[in-house]
């Protein structure tokens, strides 16, 4: 999974790991940083389970203060479900009491792929923790997001090298008022993407999401399509960032872009990794920066094998 990479930082704290082999008291305070928690199984010299790792933890650490959770490698997450890090983080719930942001599966490519990672009811911490603000998971695979009720999560990310329809459905079927930014990696067929755009109707129709600003609809063998969709879609009228890189946007998208409603409201406009022409490129820069929207058209892919359009690519899929 190219392109991918350890998250920096969430909740706006900086990423730090937790070394759990040390058994040192941590130097950060508990709200200071957010918390990476991994283990290697492959890693001859510690055979640390993630709960040891996770308790080890709780007791280095004032989980009252902890306000950012990442997991990371939890074993052999092609093997196990990332339901097991989750009920642990649950089960103490109780002393998580100011956890208020969690990212599920930050692994890279010398890891896992990302369609390799076996992810499971996300949903399940949003019903123990009323208090959170960020959920973020990487992984589709058994990824489960029934409808749900939330008042105060205002941001959902979910990278993916082929998102099913049904946690879109999910998504789109859950109360969230609070919701301000949506990042969707869609993916690809052969990699368990089945969605279609018609899929994505009430969330471009604005009605879903009354406070979001920030939509990325990524990595998606549908760009072209999407990029048509969002061009007439109401809900661009409500976003600051419009995020549809990764994908395998080709002119045909950009030119949709240039069509349809004016852009020129974003404050960002992001269509980095694409198989635009260089003229396009240009077209839609003097079309939108003029007006002082920070435009990326950045990273112009070549089509595999010079195979047209058939051999254009997301970012990110295995």
């Amino acid at each position: 999974m190219s392109g991918v990479d350890h998250l920096h930082e969430l909740l706006g704290l900086p990423a730090v790991d937790f070394q759990h082999a040390t058994g040192e008291v941590p130097a950060q305070a508990a709200d200071a940083v957010a918390w990476r928690i991994s283990v290697d199984p492959y890693d001859d010299e510690s055979e640390t389970t993630w709960e040891e790792a996770f308790q080890a933890f709780l007791a280095a650490v004032d989980p009252a203060g902890v306000r950012a959770l990442i997991i990371g490698q939890w074993g052999e997450a092609y093997d196990k479900t990332s339901s097991y890090p989750i009920d642990l983080i649950i089960g103490a719930a109780d002393r998580l009491t100011s956890l208020e942001a969690v990212f599920v599966g930050d692994m890279i490519l010398e890891q896992n792929e990302i369609s390799w990672i076996e992810q499971s009811d996300v949903t399940a911490l949003l019903t123990a923790f009323p208090g959170l603000l960020e959920l973020g998971v990487r992984g589709g695979s058994e990824l489960v997001f029934p409808p749900s009720k939330h008042e105060r999560l205002r941001s959902l990310t979910i990278e993916t090298g082929g998102l099913p329809v049904g946690v879109i459905r999910g998504i789109l079927d859950s109360e969230l008022p609070a919701l301000e930014r949506l990042d969707l990696w869609l993916g690809v067929s052969a990699y368990g993407g089945d969605a279609d755009v018609a899929d994505l109707a009430p969330l471009l129709s604005g009605s879903r999401f009354p406070r979001l600003t920030h939509l990325g609809l990524r990595n998606s063998e549908l760009q072209n399509e999407i990029a048509t969709a969002v061009a007439g879609a109401p809900v661009v009228a409500q976003l600051r960032v419009l995020d549809l890189s990764n994908g395998t946007l080709g002119d045909e998208g950009g030119a949709a872009l240039l069509d349809g409603q004016p852009l020129t409201h974003l404050e960002r406009l992001d269509l980095h990794h694409h198989f635009m022409t260089e003229q396009m490129e240009r077209r839609i820069a003097r079309a939108l920066e003029p007006h002082g929207v920070r435009v990326d058209v950045s990273q112009r892919e070549e089509p595999w094998g010079n195979r047209g359009v058939e051999g254009r690519y997301t970012a990110v899929s295995e």
